[in-house]
């Protein structure tokens, strides 16, 4: 078969791919966030089977490759088919130059793109056709050209690779389709995180070594380009192998079955990754998950909550205590997890103002975040319902006039608000928070003067802190009761912020100086809120978004879903609350500290309530965990549960604040708590499905 051919270069591409595959996979299984052991069967499993793997990925992807070297020839020049073909492309040229075309539809940079496109082809089509005896030099240039991109995407790919699992500690998933819609921040991101010109120069002399061997390999073949005849069987050899590829990946892909989360990742392939989570940007609950008749899983929501109706989560919430129109500020801080601060074990001293706050506050020792990004976490607290499969609803499109805290604190006569030191725009933000009735507050509200310090992220939080209180001032004068949202940025790689504010230097670019600046900021925020009138008629609420890392041995570790949250009440006593909750519960919680009477859609409880059944919820976007008489349930695509028996591993600190679990596998599962996870995750996919989590 012509492609296979010791001299073509689609052979010399193919074993490229494999080698920079296994490169990879030896570089990953031996990296620090790679948090376990492996035996011989595993390691004998991870690269055979991501061999294969690797090998049919690389035949289903390359099928432009394989019409490219298709569609060299020498007999297109030949007349009259050489200036039949001209005449073509100079046609084509005229047309997309000239008329409206559908890239003029979709606008942008397109249309540009598509006139260069057709001009390169047409002119070097030209070159070639007019001047033979240049031929041959030109077919070599355009040829190297094409193999050194083909070569960089594919040494380019296993950098982004090593760079994500250095980041999440998996392999390419619904983040990294994420990324591709927010190209702009992610490339400031990397420019402003790693040495990006040594790290091109590297990548430039790997791509340029691996191009030179590849052309001087293939030379025989470009000397004497396949006949007709042979074409024909190559081409159906390569469909051939194409049907078996496309069926034998998928097979490979449900080999992926270890306990051991580490193997699953290392044995997967990127690509294949990227395509399933690109695929299934949206999962459909009673498709993919494990189910039960609808009537039993509001059943048993009902035995949860306090229901109203059935086939509903409305509920009629009655204040603890006489009601109190206090000023609400919520403050989601940016990858701030829990063994950062002090009280958690933590001995570097990067949160000293927060581990002061904590000491005056509310603290709620035992509460895990929902999901492991951003937008999980502005969910959780904004909409208090359980985390659902696929994308965050601050992304779909039906993510409008959702019941919310903001609809709550407005039916109250509050203002309302969101504040974002960056552009809003990203992750939809601007678009979830605005369709749900919040002012935004954002970068573009600054003025110049008012941006001492910004990065790809935005300005930083001290000086969002200042325009925070300049907000909160405003709304002061207007005689009406604030709530506003405020969401760090600073603790976000590249970890940059202003010079001389703390001890970690300013271009360390650390995780911990991420921390410890945005803890600073905070204390800034707070000494500013103490001149102001209105202080001492405020409620603090202090959380995390999600954890600064997601990766562990199991599906959904422990400790990377604990976050700190604490309520501050200036004039109120500390006190630790070590009960299990989980992040949509701290709102309704703060609801029921202020007496609000308010009929209520939320899955979050008041966990002061009598009526509260401790339990909380973690996730990833397809892995929906559920916790509770420590037990961790996991619903997976394809009706897959699991569960796990929790014990706390050995600390000297106190059990209200230990983090690590030892997870085990439960040789016998208990039905009672997988129709209870059954009965969160479904109902809340039905209400969102049906429309019936709207605000009234």
């Amino acid at each position: 078969m012509m492609l296979f051919e010791k001299k073509s270069p689609y052979k010399q591409l193919l074993n490229l791919f494999l080698l920079s595959s296994f490169v990879l996979r030896i570089v990953l299984l031996f990296h620090p966030i790679t948090t376990t052991s492996f035996s011989w069967a595993e390691i004998i499993k991870i690269f055979l089977t991501g061999f294969l793997t690797d090998f049919f990925v690389f035949i289903t992807a390359s099928s432009l490759i394989w019409l490219y070297l298709l569609f060299l020839s020498e007999s297109k020049y030949t007349k009259p088919w050489g200036y039949i073909i001209f005449g073509g492309f100079l046609s084509l040229l005229i047309y997309v130059a000239c008329f409206n075309t559908i890239l003029n539809e979709y606008g942008g940079v397109l249309p540009e793109i598509g006139i260069g496109f057709v001009a390169l082809k047409t002119t070097f089509f030209g070159l070639m056709l007019f001047l033979p005896k240049y031929r041959k030099h030109i077919r070599i240039a355009l040829f190297s050209i094409a193999i050194f991109i083909i070569t960089l995407i594919i040494i380019q790919n296993s950098i982004s690779e090593f760079f994500f699992w250095n980041e999440f500690g998996v392999r390419y998933n619904f983040i990294a389709v994420d990324y591709l819609v927010y190209t702009n921040e992610v490339i400031k991101n990397i420019m402003e995180s790693y040495p990006i010109i040594p790290l091109f120069i590297g990548v430039g002399i790997i791509t340029a070594f691996f191009t030179y061997k590849i052309v001087k390999k293939s030379m025989p073949f470009l000397e004497k380009l396949p006949s007709f005849q042979e074409k024909i069987k190559s081409t159906v050899g390569y469909i051939a192998l194409f049907a078996l590829a496309t069926f034998l990946v998928p097979v490979l892909a449900k080999q992926e079955t270890s306990t051991n989360v580490f193997t699953n990742e290392l044995q997967a392939n990127g690509l294949y990754r990227f395509f399933l989570a690109f695929r299934n940007s949206e999962l459909d609950y009673n498709k993919f998950y494990k189910t039960l008749p609808d009537n039993e899983a509001f059943t048993l929501l009902n035995q949860q909550l306090e229901i109203e109706s059935n086939a509903t989560s409305t509920q009629i919430i009655k204040g603890r205590t006489t009601e109190i129109k206090k000023n609400v500020v919520l403050i989601t801080i940016e990858s701030l997890s829990a063994d950062f601060m002090k009280m958690y074990g933590n001995e570097l001293n990067v949160t000293p103002f927060l581990d002061s706050l904590a000491t005056k506050s509310t603290v709620f020792s035992n509460l895990y975040a929902v999901g492991n990004r951003t937008i999980r976490g502005l969910e959780a607290v904004t909409l208090c319902l359980p985390p659902s499969p696929g994308e965050s609803i601050v992304k779909r499109k039906d993510n409008k006039n959702k019941f919310s805290t903001g609809s709550v604190f407005k039916e109250k006569g509050y203002s309302v608000k969101y504040l974002y030191g960056g552009d809003a725009y990203f992750d939809n933000m601007e678009d979830f928070f605005g369709g749900n009735g919040y002012d935004i507050v954002d970068k573009k509200t600054f003025k110049p003067e008012e941006i001492t310090f910004d990065n790809v992220w935005g300005v930083c939080d001290e000086d969002m802190a200042k325009k925070a209180i300049q907000t909160m001032n405003a709304e002061a004068k207007t005689g009406k009761p604030f709530f506003n949202h405020w969401m760090t940025v600073s603790n976000h790689r590249p970890f940059t912020y202003p010079a001389g504010k703390i001890d970690i230097p300013n271009d360390a670019k650390s995780r911990e100086g991420g921390v410890k600046y945005t803890d600073y900021a905070l204390k800034q925020f707070f000494k500013m809120a103490q001149k102001q009138a209105w202080y001492n008629h405020t409620v603090f609420v202090i959380i995390a978004d999600h954890c600064a890392s997601s990766a562990g041995k199991t599906e959904l570790p422990m400790d990377k879903y604990r976050i700190p949250a604490m309520i501050f009440e200036p004039g109120k006593e500390a006190s630790i609350n070590p009960i299990l909750m989980s992040q949509i519960d701290i709102m309704p919680t703060l609801l029921g500290r202020l007496g609000f009477n308010y009929k209520s859609k939320f899955y979050g409880q008041d966990v002061y309530h009598p009526s509260y059944k401790p339990r909380a919820f973690i996730a990833t976007y397809q892995d929906l965990g559920f916790i509770r008489n420590n037990i961790l349930t996991i619903l997976s695509p394809k009706q897959k549960v699991k569960q796990f028996d929790l014990s706390l591993q050995p600390s000297k600190l106190p059990v209200a604040f230990q983090l690590y679990y030892d997870e085990k596998p439960k040789n016998t599962i208990d039905p009672t708590l997988v129709n209870q996870t059954i009965g969160f995750y479904q109902t809340t996919a039905t209400l969102l499905k049906n429309k019936r989590y709207q605000k009234k």
